[in-house]
């Protein structure tokens, strides 16, 4: 039996005479990059512990009031904190839903999850126990 063992990789050598594609035409070079995409590259700034919690409590909140899910806070992947308060945003997006409709709903759940959660990780994360 034979094993192909791969050999060092070559890196591309870039084309500088006498280079042409397989119709037999000149490539044209490869764009450097711009300010704009360069910039693009670096490195995004964390996401706070609170505004985490809020885009994770959103989205559960409006899939769960869409009855688009079932599940409970370990399915969800959120810890019992975040799940206390997806359970209070929902009542209230649901209750609010049945009087001023389904988009008063979902802005009401916005904001109290951005209100809770801010609360929820004002001292930084919360550490009273290993589901917290």
């Amino acid at each position: 039996m034979r094993f192909l063992i791969p050999g060092p990789a070559l890196p591309a050598l870039p084309c500088t005479t006498g280079c042409t594609g397989p119709d037999g035409s000149t490539p044209s070079p490869s764009p450097t990059p711009t300010s704009a995409s360069a910039s693009a590259s670096a490195s995004p700034q964390p996401v706070s512990d609170a505004d985490l919690c809020t885009r994770l409590v959103t989205y559960w909140a409006r899939r769960t009031l869409a009855d688009d899910t079932y599940g409970d806070y370990q399915s969800m992947g959120l810890p019992h904190g975040q799940y206390r308060i997806l359970l209070d945003v929902v009542a209230a997006g649901r209750s609010v839903r049945q009087r001023q409709g389904a988009d008063v709903a979902r802005r009401l759940m916005d904001r109290q999850a951005r209100t809770a959660c801010a609360a929820r990780y004002r001292h930084g994360t919360p550490s009273t126990g290993p589901w917290t």
